[in-house]
């Protein structure tokens, strides 16, 4: 295991009601900017308990937000903060939302063209307006970490960026939320929290037992809670395990003192950018087959998968390649297809043009033993179409 620096400063208001407590950690002399997206929150109860919980506050919204934030929309909401003199934000979403907000929040006293904060993968070390989160779409796990996503739509990139300062001051995460949600959302969500804890647990053993045994957990409850919270999104003890998986699953904790992988989902940004594709499912399509090109790297922590969480047995090499088959058996129960031709039939576009994006960036040695170049990446795509 490698040394490692654990700092999360985010407080997290979890469970029923919890909104009702925003006004206790905003300064009352505050002008609060709400940032949300289309106006799910509008029909759901939660812009009405938003609204009580700040009476007396000085409050205006700005709305739109779309999934896959792009910056072009959220550099409006910068101008708006500077023109009411906001210095609070609140963030009402998923967590396209709360990373659109993460952007705003660095984009206000940034000096230089805010377009470097994406494009250059900033690590943001400025100072940063303060904002919080309320999270209504389990998934991504933005509502407790420092990082977050944004897409520039005039170059058609998705990209990365974070900084210490981008930690929300709290985030609220009422499972309630999740009985508005349709099917679809709840399914990708549950895909993008698996994702992202194999991410950083399926790589190669690196005597981190504890963080091993937290990442079969989340893994575990997720296989356990999906089928649940997909019959009945109104099962409160489901929704509130399903959401406190999403936020487990990448608030930092299973990710210190290891090396992490990622490859997944720079891939699958580079789906979603050129195809619309959601995001869970992009990752859901790409996975299973980068395990299968990278099998001999991974094989061990594939079979401490299998045999923990899917109670498999064999050989390493087989249960390895049965893990990856259990996967996507899991995947596919959720609704979520796994192949690139199950939503384009423009796939072979994508080959050329994603190893052509990472060769241009300088990508060419990723993953966690910087073993997965330009070739495995297409070969990764090819198998993936």
């Amino acid at each position: 295991m490698l040394n490692f620096e654990l700092y999360n400063p985010t407080r997290l208001l979890y469970g029923k009601g919890q909104i009702a407590e925003i006004n206790k950690y905003i300064d009352k002399k505050s002008k609060v900017l709400i940032v949300y997206g289309g106006g799910s929150i509008l029909k759901n109860g939660v812009h009405a308990q938003v609204i009580e919980a700040l009476v007396g506050y000085d409050v205006i919204e700005f709305s739109g937000v779309e999934p896959n934030p792009k910056y072009e929309t959220l550099v409006k909401a910068v101008e708006v903060i500077k023109r009411e003199k906001v210095d609070f934000i609140l963030g009402v979403g998923g967590g396209s939302v709360i990373d659109g907000v993460k952007f705003i929040s660095a984009a206000v006293h940034y000096e230089g063209n805010s377009i470097d904060i994406v494009q250059k993968k900033l690590n943001v070390n400025w100072k940063a307006m303060p904002y919080g989160a309320i999270l209504t779409l389990p998934a991504t796990g933005s509502e407790m970490n420092c990082g977050a996503v944004v897409t520039i739509e005039a170059t058609r990139e998705k990209l990365s960026f974070s900084g210490e300062v981008l930690y929300p001051v709290f985030s609220v995460c009422d499972p309630m939320v999740i009985a508005s949600l349709p099917q679809k959302q709840i399914a990708n969500g549950i895909t993008d929290a698996f994702i992202h804890v194999l991410e950083q647990y399926v790589t190669y053993p690196q005597n981190a037992p504890v963080q091993d045994r937290f990442a079969e957990g989340i893994l575990q409850t997720l296989i356990e809670v999906a089928p649940k919270v997909l019959k009945d999104p109104t099962d409160y003890d489901a929704a509130m395990n399903y959401m406190w998986c999403c936020t487990m699953a990448l608030n930092g904790l299973i990710s210190k003192g290891v090396h992490e992988d990622w490859v997944t989902h720079a891939i699958g940004h580079e789906l979603t950018a050129l195809y619309g594709i959601d995001h869970g499912r992009t990752l859901a399509i790409i996975g299973p087959n980068l395990y299968r090109v990278m099998l001999e790297t991974k094989k061990e922590k594939l079979s401490q998968l299998g045999r923990r969480v899917f109670n498999l047995n064999g050989s390493d090499d087989e249960v390895a390649r049965e893990t990856i088959d259990k996967m996507v058996e899991f995947f596919h129960s959720l609704g979520v297809q796994t192949k690139l031709s199950d939503y384009t039939d423009d796939g072979n576009r994508a080959v050329e043009w994603i190893v052509n994006r990472f060769e241009e960036r300088g990508w060419v040695a990723m993953g966690e033993k910087k073993n997965i170049t330009p070739a495995k990446v297409r070969e990764i795509v090819k198998m993936s179409l």
